[in-house]
């Protein structure tokens, strides 16, 4: 087998089609067209010359080939997502860049240039770079070690990983298309809304989807899913198709509240938590303390 030449995108592809068992699917997550995606399967089907995947009317599964090949690929994927993050941070320091993670934009009244002014006032020399990372990540970055410091919205999960300093605690609210029944009413409390559908967060949120559906205030009633949604767009599109209601904190709301779209306050949730985060042990590191202490200079009363 020439295996030499198998890529990362090779074993990736692999991989996403391996977990969704279903071409169309795996396809929207790499962002390829669905027969791109099957002919590089086929690619790399011919080059380890087994069969990986078994298609046929009731689907696609994985061969014995396939199921063997699953558990090293993952690993050598996660090695070199490692090894890639671990060339990023030392270009950072190289290049004194300091990378800032989020999922939408702070906005709350120009914050995020009132910090970058700040940090910079303090660290000329230094360049900062912002990346947009998906809500599939509620560590905006910091997890795989592609950012340096992150906008986050607490709780965190593996939570003892991070230390953060909040910035902004703000009340939930619910999002809902203003022809839904309860947009008429001014004072809702979540009794009201626990048989709604609700728009998730994606899976991979963990305790954060379960924040936004509010687990804790649902006395162990499950709640109803009507879609999951991974951004700002989705979650509009999502309210505005009637697919579900969301819990959106108070900052936010202006992202949403577009055509078709109001938001209503709702009594018994506690607030939600904005924070800047960052990996435990880079703590210390000159310029994350640094832009950890412009942002609190810039929340502090």
């Amino acid at each position: 087998m020439a295996t030499s030449d198998v890529h990362g995108r090779d074993l990736r592809y692999f991989v996403t089609v391996a977990e969704e068992l279903h071409f169309t699917r795996a396809a929207e997550r790499l962002y390829v067209s669905q027969p791109a995606l099957s002919k590089q399967i086929r690619a790399l089907e011919r080059q380890l010359g087994v069969e990986l995947l078994r298609r046929d009317r009731q689907g696609v599964a994985l061969t014995a080939a396939g199921e063997a090949l699953l558990a090293p690929a993952r690993r050598v994927l996660a090695a070199w997502e490692e090894a890639a993050a671990a060339v990023e941070r030392a270009r950072a320091v190289q290049r004194s860049t300091l990378t800032v993670g989020m999922s939408t934009s702070p906005g709350r009244g120009g914050l995020l240039p009132a910090i970058r002014s700040r940090f910079t006032a303090a660290h000329p020399e230094t360049a900062l770079r912002v990346r947009q990372v998906s809500w599939e990540d509620p560590t905006a970055g910091l997890a795989d070690g592609s950012v340096d410091v992150a906008f986050v919205w607490l709780p965190l999960p593996d939570a003892e990983r991070y230390g953060w300093t909040v910035l902004a605690e703000e009340p939930r609210l619910v999002a809902l298309p203003d022809t839904h029944p309860l947009a008429a009413r001014t004072d809702l409390t979540f009794t009201d809304l626990l048989d709604e559908p609700f728009l998730a967060l994606p899976r991979s949120a963990g305790a954060l989807r379960d924040h936004f559906l509010a687990l804790d205030a649902r006395t162990g009633r499950p709640p109803r899913i009507g879609a999951e949604i991974a951004g700002t767009e989705e979650t509009y599109e999502a309210l505005v198709a009637g697919l579900g209601i969301c819990l959106v904190a108070e900052g936010n709301a202006p992202l949403i509240t577009l055509g078709g779209v109001i938001t209503r306050p709702v009594r018994g949730l506690p607030p939600s938590r904005y924070a800047l985060a960052w990996r435990r042990e880079d703590g210390e590191l000159p310029l994350v303390r640094g832009y950890a202490q412009a942002c609190r200079a810039m929340t502090t009363p």
